[in-house]
């Protein structure tokens, strides 16, 4: 009778350790699942910023060097024309004074 009782809670044991070995993976498998739902979210906000930190430099120095370009074609055009006003002024001016 004693042995069948002994039997009995080491087998009652055995069951509720199990239960508590699920129980401890079930959490276990949570907070990993947690985790990594966490570890991807700030990896991919991290990977945003960075990546539009980078595309914002990339664009910004492609702006900048066409802005220039055209610019620099533009002011020297106008000194171009300029220059050639001046001369024609002058050039007049001589005109008028040998004449």
């Amino acid at each position: 009778m004693k042995e069948n009782a002994v039997i009995t809670i080491i087998s009652i044991t055995i069951i509720v350790l199990n239960m508590m070995m699920i129980i401890v993976l079930d959490i276990k498998n949570a907070i990993m699942m947690a985790t990594m739902a966490e570890v991807t979210t700030v990896t991919m906000a991290e990977i945003m910023v960075a990546t539009m930190a980078e595309v914002t430099a990339v664009v910004m120095a492609e702006v900048t060097a066409v802005v220039m370009a055209e610019v620099t074609v533009v002011v020297m055009a106008v000194i171009t024309v300029v220059v050639k006003d001046v001369a024609a002024v002058g050039a007049g001016c001589f005109n008028l004074i040998n004449n």
